[in-house]
């Protein structure tokens, strides 16, 4: 039986995943997609999307995640809101040719650099942030003027469902899709032709996504996560950098691909981070984080269950603060661990959950090798006032990306670019990168006929034309 790509479009109510792609490639021939007006509308049409129906998605982010309507603004509909509010402003100046200048050799020649759609996308999100992570690299794929399939998480479904129902009648039907379901509905849109598939998650799936890509030459990008590192020097202020760090790990319940999974406590500041922490999610959460309307719940039964395990793990270490659960509402209270041993199975894959473990080290120089013996993480945060080891930490170390004194908020700064090294991942997006991502540069070289000194490199070669050539080439 073939797979179904369910839409709300009264239109499409059902296709196949392979129907859903011929017609968005057949929109995509016509170029409907490429005038400026086109894109600009589709982003202003998502915004409207965004604002009008903000109290809808909240209540869908609250039913898979748990997610406070703040959280909710601050990280998903907030964020796609003020990532199309700096592409408007940008996308005209973005979107222009680019003159480059001609050898002397050329002359008289123009050149310049072009950007064109690539076509059709697929944008596979995951469920940790499913609207904000389905609809940013939307932007981008819009703006470069390209049709777009989006398989959001099954495991969000509220989400996903909302997303459905919503973006087909919002934005343009025949250049945007969404396709629900799992595992063989995602199979079914990896054997269609695409022009570049974004994928976001775990390094598992994204081998399989790669490899799919591969049999046809497919671009990709893969947004995916690791172990990033908080590094705490002595000498900082610790009480703020247990709030910030606090702030950043346990956003989301830890179910952030940005946020720090473990700390390196340099000498004495492992005391000290200690003691800060635990105060620091009192102040945040309370004495009884369970009843906070702001902290959220792991996403389902599985991941619970996972966490656990690494909880109850040999070389867990000591409990500093946190470890009570409730398997019935998936709840994890904000876990701070402490004498965590480097191997214990905490510390051998990504946590993407409350809880955090601790390592003591002695120095900056011990710190940089742990970091350096295991794969690059999506991001490494330094807590330091060292000017000298915020330098030792930017040059003796890779990273996707690298924030002194804050984690996580490398993402709203709409300039720099998002993504992985190595293992944490494969290209980049925000901003004018979602821009390169989804479009081709195109070179372009203009040279009139009415000269032709090119004459010099025509056959048969003389000794005169070779010296010419050795001396100008």
């Amino acid at each position: 039986m073939p797979t179904t790509a369910h839409s709300k479009h009264p239109e499409h109510p059902t296709a196949t995943a392979g129907e859903t792609v011929t017609r968005l490639r057949a929109a995509f021939a016509t170029g409907r997609t490429r005038p400026l007006s086109w894109r600009k509308a589709q982003l202003r049409a998502l915004r409207t999307l965004l604002t009008d129906h903000r109290a809808e998605f909240a209540a869908a982010l609250h039913a898979d995640l748990g997610k406070s309507r703040t959280e909710a603004h601050l990280t998903e509909t907030g964020f796609v809101v003020k990532e199309i509010d700096h592409t408007l402003r940008h996308l005209d100046r973005w979107l222009r040719p680019r003159r480059v200048p001609v050898p002397l050799t050329l002359a008289p020649a123009r050149a310049r650099t072009v950007r064109e759609p690539l076509g059709t996308v697929l944008i596979i999100s995951p469920w940790n942030y499913p609207l904000m992570l389905a609809l940013a690299p939307l932007v981008g794929a819009l703006a470069a003027g390209n049709c777009a399939v989006i398989k959001p998480s099954e495991l969000a479904p509220a989400t996903s469902a909302l997303l459905a129902e919503r973006l087909p009648r919002a934005l343009d039907p025949e250049a945007v899709a969404v396709v629900e379901g799992a595992v063989p509905e995602t199979t079914a849109l990896l054997e269609q032709p695409f022009d570049h598939i974004f994928y976001t998650g775990n390094g598992t799936v994204g081998r399989v996504v790669m490899a799919a890509a591969a049999r046809r030459l497919t671009p990709v990008t893969l947004e995916l996560g690791g172990k990033s590192p908080a590094v705490v020097e002595s000498g900082t202020d610790l009480r703020a950098a247990a709030r910030r760090i606090a702030w950043g790990k346990f956003l989301n319940a830890g179910q952030s691909c940005t946020a720090p999974d473990y700390v390196l406590a340099i000498g004495e500041a492992a005391t000290g981070i200690e003691r800060h922490l635990t105060a620091a999610i009192r102040e945040m959460y309370g004495t009884e984080p369970s009843a906070s309307a702001d902290y959220g719940r792991v996403v389902n039964e599985r991941h619970f269950d996972r966490l656990l395990a690494l909880l109850d793990g040999d070389g867990g270490g000591r409990l500093v603060t946190g470890g009570e659960h409730d398997r019935t509402t998936r709840y994890l209270a904000p876990t701070v661990l402490a004498d965590v041993d480097p191997d214990a199975p905490v510390m051998r894959e990504e946590i993407f959950g409350p809880i955090l473990p601790i390592i003591r080290v002695p120095d900056l120089d011990a710190a940089i090798a742990f970091i350096t013996a295991r794969d690059k993480p999506l991001a490494l945060y330094g807590f330091t006032a060292s000017r000298h080891s915020k330098h030792r930490l930017a040059t003796e170390t890779s990273s996707g990306a690298l924030a002194f004194g804050v984690p996580n908020a490398h993402l709203s700064v709409p300039g720099l670019p998002f993504g992985g090294v190595g293992e944490s991942g494969l290209g980049r997006y925000h901003g004018a990168h979602s821009l390169d991502t989804f479009s081709h540069t195109k070179a372009v070289l203009d040279k009139p006929l009415l000269l032709d000194p090119l004459r010099a490199v025509y056959p048969p070669y003389t000794h005169r034309k070779e010296s010419l050539l050795r001396r100008f080439l």
